[in-house]
């Protein structure tokens, strides 16, 4: 099963080509960071940096 799994996330893998942006987020408790990187894995600009916002909807 394990094996499986790592052959379809390297299928995925490869097919990101350099028209492609991949961007991670940190899901921290208060404050949440992201960044990007191109095909090749090379950090593009700087992290970004957000807080949680609460929306609370009256309807």
């Amino acid at each position: 099963m394990k094996y499986k799994m790592q052959y379809k996330q390297n299928q995925l893998i490869e097919r990101i080509s350099d028209s492609h942006l991949v961007v991670g987020v940190d899901i921290a408790q208060h404050i949440h960071v992201a960044r990007a990187v191109n095909f090749r894995g090379i950090v593009v600009g700087d992290p970004l940096s957000f807080e949680i916002m609460r929306l609370d909807f009256i309807g």
